[in-house]
């Protein structure tokens, strides 16, 4: 069992890749059929019919903001600021960049059109994958990913990643309350950015970060 445990930490890099593009291609191949799915049917009732509340709708608009670029450009130049590594904006630039430009691909290729009938407020383009999910994933993500690997205080580590986690989440479901995207173009868009990030931080984040024992704030 510790041999089977030993195994899949050394390889969860690539068993989380794997599960993100599985469960995204999985996806596509449903919305290639043209059918609205259990999952869309089941969250349309739960986020759509049941939770919606005229106080609730103002706080499901402002977390969707969270994916805006104005508040994302703020995030940047606080990265920027604090983090370590002799470019952390521009890696968190990159990032964002390289994730805006594979959802524009990905919904020209796949051309799903939104939700109809339900939207509270108006959006333009194409529904599959959610760019706000996929913008929030990979932004917000990649933060989380920085403060775990450079931050010594085991509290803040914990608490600032839980704290991205739960805004990653949050603009999704602000999504599907909305009503501009369907619950599996959430997931999808979750799924992209997962399996982009892993890429990203192996590849291309060291790039511009320091190795974790040099990591110091500037």
């Amino acid at each position: 069992m510790s041999r089977l445990a030993r195994l899949i930490r050394k390889n969860l890099r690539l068993i989380v890749l794997g599960v993100a593009v599985i469960v995204f291609l999985a996806l596509l191949e449903d919305v290639h059929e043209g059918d609205i799915m259990r999952l869309d049917l089941a969250a349309y009732q739960l986020f759509v019919v049941k939770m919606r509340q005229p106080w609730l709708t103002p706080i499901m608009e402002a977390i969707s903001e969270l994916a805006l670029p104005v508040v994302l450009l703020v995030m940047l130049l606080v990265v920027e600021a604090f983090a370590p590594g002799r470019r952390p904006g521009l890696c968190a630039a990159v990032n964002l960049l390289c994730a805006v430009g594979l959802n524009v691909l990905l919904k020209q290729v796949v051309q799903r059109p939104r939700p109809e009938g339900f939207r509270l407020i108006a959006e333009t383009g194409y529904s599959f994958p959610s760019g706000h999910s996929m913008i929030a994933m990979a932004f917000y993500g990649l933060l989380a990913w920085m403060v775990w690997h450079y931050e010594k205080d085991r509290f803040v580590k914990w608490l600032c990643v839980t704290g991205f986690c739960l805004v990653i989440v949050a603009v999704g479901l602000s999504r599907i309350y909305l009503g501009v995207h369907y619950a599996s173009d959430v997931i999808a868009g979750f799924c992209v950015s997962i399996a982009w990030l892993i890429v990203y931080t192996r590849v291309f984040a060291p790039l511009f970060l320091p190795e974790r024992d040099e990591g110091q704030a500037h």
